[in-house]
């Protein structure tokens, strides 16, 4: 099949083995509407995905090649990176399990780099059993900065809200020092970008949360608030970006605030992601934005306790998938709306030289 008739082209790593990934994969594509708008290739094995099918009597047929050239519509395709018997012990941390885990994601990388595949969905991996001499990073993002351009940013998706971090995956006693006014610019122009690129938002109003509890209260309980965020606020909006804040954390989403605003940008990992689970759980989507490439995952992890018992909730894996194909479409959208915008200023009124018919007979 050409890939001219093939739809967006969903490339899947297939996370840890021994976790839910393999399930939520399967659950998501048994449902054959999915195949409707993309054309899923896991990186992985069929024997693996074998496994799991039985191993939780999941009803979906895929089908194993070797050839991203040559991937079915309409089908659940697994391009096949492994010939060995791996030996699976679902619900318990491994090594060995890890070493497969990251080979699916540098394949998957690989393939979206080259443009074999269009977007890119990570199941999730165990950020400690990955760890090795070719993989020393704290998790996908870290190595998606490395292999593709742009400036990267943790960005979690839900129909409740849009949320961005400044900082994420660090220890919470280095946050402080990394709240630079560098920094601070760079995440609140890739969240403006990204609004505008990926979800077609023509004037994004962004909220800001402070650093500090009651952001700092005029400097009794911290200075970044006042001398750092404040600041680059009002330089920004200065310059005709609707940035709003510092905002305390503690009762702006419970107060409703966030609904107010196209997305939120919070200082660290746990100030953003409590609230966002407690409000989105099973439904959100983590997604990396800033990219040239698209990549989404599911907003939970391996979840080992409940792997290979049937019980895993695919509704997150779902949704990156959707999201994954949803904003490759409208980055296409967004680029044909720019060249249009520019061919139209190119040809302004009164710029085109057309001759009246007695001009033209003389």
């Amino acid at each position: 099949m050409h890939k001219k008739d093939l739809k967006v082209r969903v490339g899947i790593s297939i996370g840890d083995l021994n976790g839910i990934g393999p399930e939520i994969i399967l659950k998501t594509f048994s449902d054959s509407r999915m195949m409707e708008f993309c054309t899923p290739v896991v990186f992985g094995s069929t024997k693996v995905l074998s496994y799991h099918r039985k191993a939780m009597d999941i009803n979906v047929d895929f089908l194993g090649t070797r050839n991203l050239n040559q991937l079915a519509p309409r089908k659940l395709n697994v391009y096949n990176i492994w010939k060995d018997v791996i030996q699976m012990n679902l619900g318990k941390p491994s090594e060995e399990i890890g070493r497969y885990a990251i080979e699916s994601f540098k394949e998957a990388v690989k393939a979206l780099k080259e443009g074999k595949i269009d977007v890119l969905v990570t199941a999730p991996i165990n950020k400690q059993t990955v760890q090795s001499e070719d993989f020393d990073f704290p998790g996908h993002t870290d190595y998606l900065a490395q292999e593709l351009k742009g400036k990267p940013l943790m960005m979690m998706v839900s129909e409740e809200m849009k949320l961005g971090l400044v900082t994420d995956h660090i220890p919470i006693k280095y946050v402080a020092s990394q709240i630079t006014r560098e920094k601070l610019r760079t995440k609140l122009e890739t969240i403006h970008q990204t609004l505008q690129r990926d979800f077609l938002v023509e004037k994004p109003k962004i909220a800001v949360l402070g650093l500090n509890p009651h952001c700092g209260d005029g400097g009794l309980i911290g200075k970044e608030d006042n001398e750092i965020i404040i600041p680059l606020i009002e330089e920004m909006k200065n310059e005709g970006y609707f940035v709003f804040g510092p905002y305390a954390a503690d009762g702006f989403f419970g107060a409703g605030h966030h609904r107010n605003f196209d997305a939120v940008l919070a200082m660290y990992h746990d100030q953003g992601l409590i609230p966002f689970k407690t409000l989105s759980f099973h439904e959100g989507v983590n997604f990396t934005a800033g990219l040239e490439k698209v990549r989404t995952s599911p907003d939970h992890g391996t979840a080992y306790e409940i792997a290979g018992k049937g019980l895993a909730d695919p509704t997150s894996f779902r949704n990156a998938v959707y999201l994954a194909v949803d904003i490759f479409n409208r980055r296409k959208e967004y680029e044909e709306m720019k060249a249009n915008q520019t061919q139209k200023q190119e040809v302004a009124p009164g710029t085109l030289d057309i001759k009246t018919e007695d001009e033209n007979a003389e």
